[in-house]
């Protein structure tokens, strides 16, 4: 069969992957050393990977082959009830009612667009954001509308006046409110407020989704659409293990009104049945053992740490060339040049040079930023920052673009 006459769904139009995640392949391929910026992954030697092996060890040796049977669609109950004592103890405390265990966080916003977005329907992101939050709205026909944002997130002001211009109500508002993938900027507090008084003047979903609220470098707390809401049902929260534990575990959970939680089992139910249970049992027990706010407090400083060290080099190639953010938590920075510099070219001689990042472009479904780029400090040491940078800096000095 010739593959144009496949009887694709209609939704096959809106399936558009994943520049972030096909980058990954794309440097698995290559044979020289590579700087990588590209991923949002945590650092390689911040993973508690020896207490992961203890806790694996004392599953097995407990309950043997049933660690790998099936689970409860909604969670296993030690994760669901260690999860709860954790978050009680957060601005963030719940109930077992509003809480569903998902296969990442990335189920958690494939689940919002299944429940939520009908084809044509109008959604709302920040510009630049998250590619595969994007793409996922796309997939189920999502109609975009892009909405900018500055050092205190998405301008919130500015959202009626492209409501009234689109011509009808958001079904549905997107948004990473602290340390913004791919920016690293936190939305203000005064902002969160006005979201979440448009959201429910249109009655919006406002999409939360907050992989990296837990790593914020200094203890400033601003309070989160879940708080400020007080369990508003418009507000749906995506959180993740992924980017405190390990992204390969694949756990992670939603937050949400009651009456939703119930569609959300059942939209679950078809398609992953419960989610990874021996991860899930990990996960439990690194938080029954008391593990999981001391390995935070190692990965604020951490990460702050590397952060400033790429801030550094930064000013040290790129001072007057380009501006960078200011992230106060989090793992990226945004890197902008002059309207000059296509980055989307810049991209494969970095990568021939030594050193990876995400094009601007990768961010924006309208195809801009294209003079910009991601760059993930988190996962470099300083030295191979450095070296990285330096690749850069490099890169674009001997580059026409």
């Amino acid at each position: 069969m010739n593959p144009v006459d496949v009887p694709w769904a209609a939704r096959t139009r809106g399936l558009g992957g994943s520049i972030i995640d096909s980058s990954t392949t794309l440097l698995q391929r290559q044979t020289h050393d590579i700087v990588s910026f590209a991923m949002g992954s945590p650092a390689a030697e911040v993973v508690p990977s020896e207490a992961f092996s203890e806790i694996y060890s004392s599953l097995l040796a407990t309950n043997g082959a049933e660690v790998f049977g099936y689970g409860a669609t909604e969670g296993e109950t030690a994760l669901r009830d260690e999860l709860l004592a954790y978050l009680e103890t957060t601005p963030e405390r719940t109930s077992a009612e509003r809480l569903i265990i998902t296969s990442g966080g990335m189920q958690g916003l494939d689940l919002a667009g299944k429940l939520f977005v009908d084809p044509g329907d109008l959604v709302i992101v920040e510009a630049p954001t998250y590619t595969n939050g994007s793409a996922t709205l796309l997939a189920y026909g999502a109609d975009i509308v892009e909405a900018p944002i500055d050092d205190d997130g998405m301008m919130v002001g500015a959202l009626p006046e492209l409501v009234q211009k689109a011509g009808r109500l958001p079904k549905a508002i997107y948004v990473i409110p602290n340390f913004q993938n791919p920016t690293g900027t936190a939305m203000s507090l005064e902002r969160r407020r006005l979201l979440l008084a448009l959201a429910r003047e249109w009655q919006s979903i406002i999409i939360d989704d907050d992989p990296y609220g837990m790593l914020r470098f200094d203890h400033m707390h601003i309070p989160g659409f879940r708080e400020l809401g007080g369990g508003d049902p418009l507000v749906f929260s995506v959180r993740t293990f992924s980017k405190i534990l390990a992204p390969g575990l694949r756990v992670g959970w939603v937050d949400a009104d009651p009456t939703i939680v119930a569609k959300l089992i059942d939209a679950k139910q078809t398609m992953d049945t419960c989610t990874n249970v021996p991860n899930q049992l990990l996960s439990a027990e690194f938080l029954r053992r008391g593990e999981l706010e001391p390995h935070l407090g190692r990965l604020r400083s951490e990460y702050h740490r590397r952060m400033r060290a790429m801030q550094a080099s930064l000013e040290k190639h790129f001072a007057g060339q380009a501006t960078w953010t200011n992230p106060q938590g989090g793992f990226f920075l945004w890197l902008t040049f002059g309207d000059h510099v296509d980055t989307s070219k810049l991209f494969d001689a970095a990568v021939r040079n030594g050193v990876a990042f995400i094009p601007g472009r990768a961010f924006s479904v309208t195809g801009g930023f294209g003079n910009a780029l991601r760059l993930c400090f988190a996962s470099q040491t300083p030295e191979r920052s450095e070296l990285g940078i330096s690749r850069l800096a490099d890169t674009l000095s001997t580059l026409s673009v």
